[in-house]
């Protein structure tokens, strides 16, 4: 049974930091796409950043420079480091697992959502000004 349990969400003033850690079991991330998305209420799902079984990465517009995602191998465990936080960036944030997709040139990720197979339940992110 593949589970992934987020956590780190809370609740933080406009430019302090949070990080958020998705634990996964009964799935490798190793060679996976693994990302984080977030939902605000009212708003559709979005693709806040991926990262492939390279370390490559894809980062939203609205977070690049601010927030970063790694990928602990040993652990199972993705994080999504956050800082400079803006009211805009309150959401539920959800960790993501899938297949890598398959091109000529190797192996990659996109930040849609389509594409991803398993869900952790969610981290709530509120961020105040």
């Amino acid at each position: 049974q593949v589970q992934l349990v987020e956590s780190g969400g809370g609740s933080v003033q406009a430019g302090g930091s949070l990080r958020l850690s998705c634990a996964a079991s009964g799935y490798t991330i190793r060679n996976s796409c693994v990302g984080w998305f977030r939902q605000a209420p009212g708003k559709q799902r979005e693709g806040v950043a991926v990262i492939d079984s390279d370390g490559k990465t894809s980062y939203a517009d609205s977070v690049k420079g601010r927030f970063t995602i790694s990928r602990d191998n040993a652990k199972n465990t993705l994080y999504l480091q956050m800082n400079g936080l803006k009211p805009e960036d309150t959401a539920m944030y959800y960790c993501a697992a899938g297949p890598l997709i398959w091109a000529d040139s190797g192996g990659y990720c996109l930040r849609d959502d389509s594409f991803y197979t398993y869900w952790g339940q969610g981290t709530q992110v509120t961020v105040s000004s």
